[in-house]
């Protein structure tokens, strides 16, 4: 038997059959793709509470590792209890647990209770003086139009000229389409709700996963070494921390600077006298969380907002958020994350576009440490591959580079001159050695 599972024509039996298979599958794929996607997307919905789950001990893995090594630990050695025991363990995990679930809760009860309670005013105010806000933006759009006859002509003719097709387009699209919006509004507020129960059930399920999440951690590890060489078991590993470290790092960071940014706003536009100051502060702080496009989908709705109330402030409003992002982009951004995704400026931009694009607001969020930790197997992998051919791994060196000949010779290009550059002995040797 095992001279036939050797043997040369089992592997190429073996090989054929496994290409077939792959084909079989690529077909279905194609025809069937609907069919997939609907089942995946039926498994995703049905996973949601554990996936939630997982979300949440994610996020509070650092709290409960701060309480139980800053807090607990050392309690129990002042009690000269034996930390080694298996039931001392356990309770002081249940301790911990304990005391991060109920951070959490006192947290987001304290947030939605201080902002709900001026949130909820705020939009009452809105909605029952809206027709006055409008009336005074009328008014000044009347007054700056008088004082500038061209400009009343020009937008007259414009009003003239499109108030028909703007009637046909509200008689033929718009009113044909509110049971659509009513349906639409409806389903929205379903999906809320069962938002609201995923969450439910989810936080119940991170309580298991961290009061347990030693364990998972060593299953993990098993089976990756039962299914991977030693070497790329270890690699498999190294690359779960570093995501790990960079998405607790991003996100918890994030979180921080967001509310620190929230706090500065609530206090500048209480100073300048702005119109519904927490309910700005609110969207500011929380659209921040989103990197780089975060403070201006925060900034329109809110501007808008002081236009339509008080107009004359739109504009030292908008100029006071400007110069906020450059204090947080600049100063408190930098200090909180330090370089905890390394990537630059390009690739953020790149990746929030990229994965907003496929996940709308969560991939906005998460896109940027998703990519970074992408980032860094691509570069580990070009890294690897180069060493393995002794040649450099900085990145420097292959600036102004024009080949590289069969010495490992750098031949750099410089206007029209052509300088040879040998690697040295040192860094061959060392490469060889990495």
């Amino acid at each position: 038997m095992k001279k036939l599972i050797n043997s040369q024509y089992f592997k190429w039996g073996l090989t054929a059959l496994i290409v077939l298979i792959l084909c079989i599958c690529f077909i279905y794929l194609i025809f069937m793709g609907d069919n997939i996607s609907g089942l995946l997307h039926a498994l995703v919905t049905l996973s949601m509470p554990i996936i939630d789950g997982f979300a949440i001990a994610f996020i509070a893995t650092p709290v409960l590792n701060g309480i139980e090594q800053r807090i607990v630990m050392p309690f129990c050695h002042k009690m000269k209890w034996n930390i080694q025991k298996r039931k001392v363990q356990r309770r002081m995990r249940a301790v911990s647990l304990l005391f991060t679930m109920l951070i959490i809760v006192v947290t987001i009860y304290g947030f939605f209770s201080i902002v709900i309670e001026q949130f909820i005013p705020s939009i009452q105010s809105i909605i029952f003086q809206f027709p006055v806000y409008i009336n005074n933006l009328i008014s000044l759009l009347d007054k700056v139009l008088s004082d500038n006859p061209d400009a009343e002509r020009y937008i007259t003719n414009l009003l003239s000229t499109y108030s028909a097709d703007l009637d046909k387009w509200l008689d033929t699209n718009v009113i044909p389409r509110i049971n659509d919006v009513i349906l639409s509004v409806s389903m929205s507020v379903i999906s809320v709700l069962k938002a609201l129960y995923n969450l439910i059930i989810g936080f119940i399920i991170s309580v298991y996963i961290l009061s347990s999440k030693e364990k998972f951690a060593s299953q993990a590890k098993k089976i990756a070494y039962a299914l991977f060489e030693r070497e790329h078991a270890n690699q498999l590993i190294e690359s779960c921390r570093f995501a790990g470290r960079t998405f607790i790092g991003f996100l918890s960071g994030k979180i921080i600077d967001s509310i620190i940014i929230g706090i500065l706003c609530y206090i500048g536009v209480s100073i300048m006298k702005m119109p519904y100051a927490v309910l700005i502060s609110v969207i500011i702080g929380v659209t921040n969380i989103i990197p780089f496009f975060g403070p201006y989908i925060g900034a329109i709705p809110s501007a808008l907002l002081i236009l339509v109330i008080e107009p004359v402030k739109c504009l030292p409003f908008i100029i006071f958020i400007l110069a906020l992002q450059q204090l947080d982009g600049n100063v408190i951004g930098p200090k909180i994350l330090g370089n905890s995704t390394g990537l630059t400026g390009f690739w953020v931009i790149f990746s929030i576009t990229i994965f907003g694009g496929m996940w709308g607001i969560l991939g906005m969020l998460i896109g940027v440490p998703f990519f970074a930790v992408l980032y860094a197997a691509i570069k580990n992998f070009t890294n690897r591959l180069l060493k393995k051919r002794s040649l450099s791994t900085s990145t420097s060196d292959y600036t102004e580079l024009d080949y590289i000949d069969e010495k490992d010779n750098y031949i750099r290009l410089k206007g029209n001159i052509l300088l040879k550059e040998s690697q040295s002995k040192e860094e061959k040797s060392s490469t060889k050695d990495k």
